[in-house]
């Protein structure tokens, strides 16, 4: 049995018998922010200091900021699924975009359910299939989020509010998309301010169409103005300023919902998180979107913030991957993850600086699709370490960058015999994951056959070829 085989057991067999206790005696509300398509390295505190993120700059200089959040699995659906449940792509079954996460398993909103909190969504689903303008009835398509719901399956139309209650008769508003989702963010806050809760408020921006921000954002920034980054050098200047536009105005909202803590006398009892599903190239390398190995797509923010819980004004390297989100925020509450869940609990590490941590956390896109079929997308698995990303295909290698030395990955080390050894450790690296969790790299179309899902996704195929709902 390999190294991380037996690290995935051990760790599984230590959360499930004993629970960290961090939290012991006090019930902290979550509120879980969730952006769509943000790059980590896009804020003020990741140093870039074209975009005005000042709530966000704040939540890290008073919480910790995390140097490597990593999306095992860059793109929407898949990264979603992974992040609730704890489990990677081919143990939750959600392997692509606009398949549905199977119903039934345990989930962070229904293990913390569990414990006595109200558990609410509001935002972008993306996680009960097709059509993705389909109504998600009470029940267990909702993954545990059964107290409140405010929420539509996939849409990217900021200017037009839309979203589903409890019944299927669609809710229509006047105004910006992440404004009217922030305010149903704070009714909520003050519904359930005498209880425990669990809040994923789920922003649609920054993803694409980005020029759907309010003037009043957009004219915060100057294109003329706009540095862009060495390996971006073809990026629109009006596209990459309105990308910093949105990502503004959803700092502003977070701000909305900071004060709204205060006011109510929450904010000394409550976690907030700040993350995203992935990342977007941007025209980085030539490349718009998501689905591949670059930082631009992988690398996600990451923030936590609770007053007397979270050190301050950390800034923490250790490698957390999407899956380690879940076990690790219930490692933080003292409550030990399901035996299950393949993530990670990092409490330790984020709350004394000595726990355990990963040497390489696996990234991947198993079933290539849409957006990846411009640039001929194929199926890819690799690590990221904290100094190299290393990612391959099926039958050759594609990308070996050192981080370190090589920050906007100019140099593509793949075939430097220079870095043959370091190829090899990283390719070793690569195979203990592959082992661990079961995954044998096969072509997209065999995995789907493998897992019982190719008439499924011949369907999704189908529908969205015919223009129905894209």
């Amino acid at each position: 049995m390999n190294s991380k085989r037996r690290a995935l057991i051990a760790n599984a067999e230590m959360e499930k018998n004993s629970a960290n206790q961090p939290a012991a005696g006090k019930k902290w509300n979550i509120l879980f922010l969730y952006a769509d398509q943000h790059r980590g390295m896009d804020m003020g505190c990741a140093g870039n200091r074209q975009v005005m993120t000042p709530t966000f700059d704040r939540l890290a200089r008073e919480g910790t900021f995390f140097a490597n959040g990593i999306a095992n699995c860059p793109v929407c659906t898949p990264s979603r699924a992974i992040l609730l449940t704890g489990k990677y792509s081919l143990t939750n079954r959600a392997v692509v975009n606009d398949l549905p996460l199977p119903a039934g398993q345990d989930s962070l909103a229904s293990l913390l359910r569990a414990l006595g909190y109200g558990a609410g969504y509001i935002g972008k689903w993306h996680l009960d299939g097709i059509p993705r303008s389909k109504f998600t009835p009470p029940g267990p398509r909702r993954q545990g989020f059964d107290d409140y719901w405010a929420a539509y399956n996939c849409t990217h139309a900021y200017f037009d509010p839309k979203y589903y209650l409890d019944a299927p008769e669609l809710i229509r508003r006047q105004g910006y998309e992440p404004d009217i989702q922030t305010d149903l963010a704070i009714d909520f806050i003050k519904k359930y301010k005498d209880e425990p809760f669990f809040l994923m408020l789920s922003w649609g921006p920054p993803h694409e169409p980005y020029e759907l921000v309010p003037e009043s954002y957009r004219s915060m920034y100057d294109p003329r103005e706009i540095q862009l980054p060495r390996n971006a050098i073809n990026a629109p200047p009006r596209t990459v300023a309105d990308y910093y536009a949105a990502i503004t105005a959803l700092d502003h909202n977070a701000g909305r919902l900071l004060q709204t803590l205060e006011e109510l006398g929450l904010r000394e009892n409550t976690l907030i998180v700040y993350t995203a599903d992935h990342g977007d190239m941007l025209w980085s390398h030539d490349r718009v979107k998501k689905q591949q190995p670059w930082e631009e797509s992988i690398y996600v923010p990451l923030i936590l913030n609770a007053p007397g819980l979270i050190p301050a004004g950390v800034r923490c390297d250790a490698l957390v991957g999407t899956a380690d989100m879940a076990p690790t925020l219930l490692g933080l509450l003292g409550v030990a993850a399901p035996s299950a869940m393949q993530g990670w609990d990092l409490s330790q590490r984020i709350l004394t600086g000595a726990g355990k941590e990963h040497d390489s956390v696996p990234i991947m896109d198993i079933v290539p699709s849409d957006q990846a079929n411009i640039w001929h997308g194929r199926e890819w698995r690799g690590v990221r370490t904290k100094r190299y990303t290393y990612a391959r295909w099926i039958d050759l290698g594609w990308v070996l960058y050192d981080n370190q030395e090589d920050p906007n990955q100019m140099i593509n080390r793949i075939k430097d015999p220079d870095f043959a050894a370091i190829r090899q450790e990283l390719e070793n690296e690569l195979q203990q994951w592959l082992d661990a969790l079961g995954d044998r790299f096969l072509t997209a179309q065999e995995q789907l056959e493998a897992m019982g899902l190719s008439l499924l996704f011949q369907e999704r195929q189908e529908h969205f070829h015919s223009g129905k709902n894209w």
